[in-house]
């Protein structure tokens, strides 16, 4: 694989027959579980949506042409997969089309994405769409997790088997213990994700990436309530937040801990989808026009899983290392926000505090929330949107990963 990546930004720019472009990123609304407007949604109605959408923007692409959808997902009905691929054909592309679910935790999505374009640049498919669904309503902290686990591994000698299953907002207190980041900086990032995500709303930077959602609400108190409802907008951003105000939640995770509901991501509902194709097939199928960004390679690594948040810290250089770009040569960055405390550790061990402008600049999980399998596809398409409206080419996707992981791509804008 190393051979097909081109190396250098100046290589990187220039467009070769071979590249793996992007013709669209769209996402649905990303909504708070249990309480937003996608609740009673299940998780392949929201991801039928956003395919949906992705075939209708492009009319005169016949849907036999893409060979190989695969979408991230990490609880899910039917495993998954079934539910997908009956969502897929539901709405009209073929059963000559195959299909296939990734999960890799947070970054299930990039995996999808990755997974996709590795596709197309070793000649395996030549058009494929990538994305991700999650319902947190439906499924965290349902059946979708096993509560049973095989007894010797649960005693595991070794620590780091133990650790897998320990839970993410533990994980956060540890990096926040261990690497100095204060509750107080943590409320401050995590008020300005908010901010920036309500300026980012208010001013319409989200509405080309949201495909409006169709379902129903039904009230609880009255199940024969029900009644259809279409959600257009992410319902967690709350512009009103202060420092102050998230100064004085308590800690979610531990009694002495600095992690809160407030500076840490919001369980949500939501679904997300790219179109992806080599740039030969884009020109053969007369949509060069249409081509608005290009994958340049990803890079995942391993970590400790009791501070799996670090993750972006390690996998990021890996990738400019892979792809011989500068760090001063990436115009924008999305890290993604799984706890403030992590974000905040991962942009000081990268050096990237004096470029705070660049990282998130429409706001992050924190403020618009994080449905495990979808994120990866939502920030894909806010990334290449900013990109778009600020002129810059050259952007980094990265994720932490539960279990101890970090993933992250390499995107440019066109």
């Amino acid at each position: 694989m190393a051979g097909l990546v081109q190396k250098g930004v100046k290589n990187i720019l220039q467009k070769n027959p071979n590249d793996v472009v992007f013709l669209s990123a769209l996402r649905t609304p990303v909504t708070r579980a249990k309480k937003g407007g996608l609740r009673d949604a299940y998780d392949h109605e929201m991801l039928a949506a956003v395919l949906k959408a992705t075939t209708q923007k492009f009319p005169n692409l016949d849907a036999s042409k893409i060979n190989d959808v695969c979408i991230g997902t990490v609880l899910s009905e039917l495993g998954g997969s079934k539910a997908g691929r009956m969502a897929m054909n539901h709405i009209g592309i073929p059963v000559t089309t195959s299909f296939s679910t990734a999960n890799r935790a947070c970054a299930s999505g990039l995996t999808a994405i990755t997974h996709i374009a590795n596709s197309i640049a070793v000649g395996q498919i030549d058009v494929g769409i990538a994305g991700g669904m999650e319902s947190m309503t439906r499924n965290y902290g349902s059946r979708a997790i096993p509560t049973e686990l095989w007894g010797e591994m649960k005693e595991s000698p070794v620590k780091e088997a133990r650790d897998c299953i320990m839970s993410m907002g533990i994980t956060s207190e540890n990096v926040a213990e261990r690497y100095g980041v204060s509750r107080a900086d943590q409320d401050a990032f995590a008020t300005e994700s908010h901010h920036r995500a309500a300026k980012a709303q208010s001013s319409g930077r989200f509405d080309e990436e949201i495909v409006p959602v169709t379902t129903r609400w039904i009230d609880p108190e009255v199940p024969e309530s029900e009644k259809p409802v279409t959600v257009t907008k992410d319902d967690g951003i709350r512009p009103n937040t202060t420092i102050e105000k998230l100064s004085t939640m308590k800690p979610a995770f531990k009694s002495d801990g600095t992690s809160t509901a407030g500076n840490s991501s919001q369980v949500s509902d939501g679904a997300s989808a790219a179109l992806m194709m080599r740039r030969s097939t884009a020109n053969e199928l007369g949509l060069t026009s249409h081509i608005i960004g290009k994958w340049a390679g990803s890079q995942v690594v391993g970590c400790s899983p009791d501070e799996m948040g670090v993750g972006p810290a390690l996998a990021i250089p890996k990738l400019l290392e892979y792809t011989g770009v500068q760090k001063e040569e990436v115009d924008l960055w999305e890290i993604n926000e799984a706890f403030a405390s992590q974000a905040l550790y991962c942009i000081r061990k990268l050096g990237l505090e004096n470029s705070m402008e660049k990282i998130n600049p429409n706001g992050g999980a924190i403020a618009l929330g994080h449905p495990l399998g979808a994120t990866s596809g939502r920030m894909l398409a806010t990334l290449l949107s900013e990109m778009g409206r600020s002129g810059q080419q050259i952007g980094v996707l990265s994720k932490c990963i539960g279990t101890g992981m970090g993933m992250a791509s390499l995107i440019v804008r066109e």
